[in-house]
């Protein structure tokens, strides 16, 4: 496939959006929706690294996986062809280096570690997202201010120190004035090409330090909460409501290795052209600290 031959009509059809609903200016209602509908259809997912295959990052191939194949990606492959779609409908894209807090380890990675997107509408800066998977944030976060956003029974918040922006979060239960923030990610605003990412992009499909070489994963959002694949398990999280009385309610299942294709199928849409090897490995801590 070669460029000339991505739509940006299969693309939209792809997240579930209209080409109808498209405005002829692009504006941050269409950009908000845009991001949600990416989460919601496009998975958050590794699978290519535990089924025999590698991940490229040109943008024509991306398109292939993701829309033709119905596949998902990490951050460079979403959010790379995100961009793009974001491009063609006439946003002001740029692409930042980011640096994610490891949950299991406590490090961050090292720059270009993860990919995300500055969209400019109105004269006002936007912080996209649609390649993190928890606790990654459904729509845009404002990048002109520094203060709590809230986003469902979540808050962020993109604090600065000196040149460094730190994306932050807190749940329900944690609001108060006192509340600890929790670090995501952090980031800064000096440009990036696609090319910039590719030697991080191979690290994560090779080090011992990354996610994505020790456990095979897939998430993605949905309305109602989140279904995430690691391993040998599957976690549905239902978003607190009435129905679950203002709580979060997770249930995990423990999965047999001939269980996890139908698995993949039912609850992804996801069908793989070849065997996939589950993984859970522990991560080992880098050996540089970032």
């Amino acid at each position: 496939m070669t460029s000339a031959e991505m739509d940006v009509g299969k693309y939209l059809s792809r997240i579930n959006f209209s080409s109808s609903s498209v405005p002829a200016e692009p504006s941050l209602p269409l950009l908000r929706a845009l991001h949600t509908c990416h989460l919601r259809a496009v998975p958050f997912e590794d699978l290519t690294v535990h089924s025999g295959g590698r991940v490229h990052l040109e943008l024509p191939l991306l398109y292939h996986k993701i829309v033709v194949q119905h596949r998902g990606g990490f951050c460079c492959e979403n959010n790379s062809l995100f961009s793009w779609l974001l491009t063609q409908l006439g946003f002001q894209v740029t692409l930042l280096s980011g640096q994610v807090r490891n949950s299991f380890t406590g490090f961050y990675g090292p720059p270009c570690d993860h990919m995300v997107l500055m969209v400019c509408v109105g004269g006002r800066r936007w912080l996209c997202d649609v390649g993190f998977g928890v606790p990654g944030f459904s729509t845009p976060l404002s990048m002109e201010t520094n203060g709590p956003q809230v986003q469902g029974h979540r808050v962020y918040r993109i604090r600065k120190s000196e040149e460094m922006h730190f994306v932050e979060w807190r749940g329900d239960e944690n609001r108060g004035e006192d509340g600890e923030w929790t670090e995501i990610y952090k980031f800064t605003f000096a440009p990036r090409c696609l090319e910039d990412f590719t030697e991080m992009c191979q690290y994560h499909q090779s080090s011992p330090s990354s996610i994505f070489f020790c456990k095979s994963l897939c998430t993605i959002l949905k309305p109602y909460g989140r279904i995430t694949y690691i391993g040998r398990r599957l976690i549905t999280v239902i978003f607190p409501s009435e129905a679950t009385g203002g709580m979060v309610e997770t249930t995990t299942r423990e999965l047999q290795d001939e269980e996890i294709p139908a698995i993949l199928a039912e609850k992804f849409g996801i069908v793989l052209p070849s065997t996939l090897i589950p993984k859970d490995d522990t991560i080992t801590p880098p050996a540089v600290i970032y």
